[in-house]
């Protein structure tokens, strides 16, 4: 027994707290977000909205295929992630579960900051699906580490390939750089930092990401985040002790699920503009910069404050995109994109969750029956 990990059962450990789980599964938490999100929205319409394009605008076959398509991307990025769910917990799940269970962290990321995310209520969803602690460790830190990995080498790529304009329009070098692309770069080389220590630990030596974190817990600067460096120091170990053994098949089907999840999800907002902007669809170098573009901005919502970045997503969107939708079109899109891929796991939620809080309490009494 290591005698060392304060955590000798981590389906008890604190940073799984079943309290703190429970707070960001209360459906009246999408109250917040929906204000703030439709506040925004409404304040668009009123500065942007070119109510003679709307009138002129042409809503055609085209314009539902298109709109249908983009719906369609978040229904494959759900099916992604499900698929990724039961391949990480080794097929513990059906099919119809791992959806349920993708749902309500979809939900728990949508009502949270976005720098929080949804890490902690997934800790607690798998905990209670009856998965071993160790085992809901190692599956939370592993799908946070090859979305990690994936992300940051899909935002490298497209800016060797693309440059500085995949983060705003106009941005044609470097010395261009202003607010959006210092925030870009800075949330780069966080996400960058983040995956080499997490791959390096997971993958190549987990003793000593396990000593360097909890060194780092040691030092007076860190004092306030002591308990969590100890505790992912103990995940670290626990989640490489889980994967490193699995063949290679595993971590290509993983890896696979989240490069389909991650890429559905910003070719919603191509499809989108293709169904507004008709003449968009003409040349690939203008989809492959407005995905490079949805990614920059995804990256820069990292430091929203608001849950699920509601207000701030809507607000980035018109200028990150001003150089192929017009400002007056701009905000019929916004309200599509934000429908599709936010709004509609904060409604889902509000169904789900309470049906699966109720089942999770009627196996528990059965048990203590």
């Amino acid at each position: 027994m290591n005698t060392e990990n304060p955590i000798q059962n981590p389906e008890e450990a604190s940073h799984h707290d079943e309290t703190s789980a429970l707070k960001y599964l209360k459906t009246s938490r999408v109250i917040l977000p929906v204000l703030i999100g439709l506040g925004v929205v409404i304040w668009m319409f009123s500065r942007q909205l070119d109510i003679d394009m709307v009138r002129k605008f042409d809503f055609n076959l085209h314009t539902l295929f298109w709109v249908g398509m983009a719906a369609f991307m978040y229904v494959l990025r759900h099916m992604f992630y499900s698929m990724r769910l039961r391949i990480v917990t080794d097929y513990a799940f059906s099919w119809l579960k791992a959806m349920q269970l993708i749902v309500i962290w979809e939900f728990s990321t949508a009502v949270s900051p976005t720098s929080v995310g949804g890490a902690g209520v997934a800790f607690f969803l798998l905990s209670k699906e009856k998965l071993s602690g160790a085992k809901t460790i190692s599956v939370v830190l592993y799908t946070m580490v090859i979305d990690t990995i994936f992300f940051v080498s899909a935002l490298i790529f497209l800016y060797i390939t693309i440059g500085p304009v995949m983060i705003r329009p106009g941005m044609t070098a470097f010395s261009d750089i202003d607010g959006y692309g210092i925030t870009f770069i800075t949330v780069l080389l966080f996400m960058v930092s983040y995956g080499i220590v997490f791959f390096y630990g997971l993958f190549i030596n987990p003793k000593a990401i396990k000593r360097f974190l909890l060194l780092l817990s040691k030092t007076k600067i860190l004092k306030r985040f002591r308990t969590s460096l100890r505790n992912t120091a103990y995940d670290v170990m626990t989640t490489s002790e889980a994967i490193r053994n699995k063949p290679f098949r595993f971590h290509i089907s993983a890896f696979l699920c989240t490069m389909g999840a991650w890429t559905v999800r910003f070719l919603a907002i191509n499809c989108l503009i293709i169904a507004f902007v008709p003449d968009t669809h003409r040349l690939i170098s203008d989809h492959f910069t407005i995905f490079a573009r949805g990614m920059a901005m995804h990256a820069i919502e990292a430091f929203s404050p608001t849950p699920g970045a509601a207000g701030v997503a809507e607000f980035l969107f018109s200028g990150f995109f001003s150089d192929f939708v017009p400002v007056g079109m701009s905000v019929i899109i916004v309200m599509l994109w934000r429908l599709f891929g936010y709004y509609s796991y904060l409604t889902a939620g509000v169904i789900v969750i309470p049906v699966w809080l109720k089942n999770i309490m009627n196996k528990k009494n059965q048990t203590t029956a």
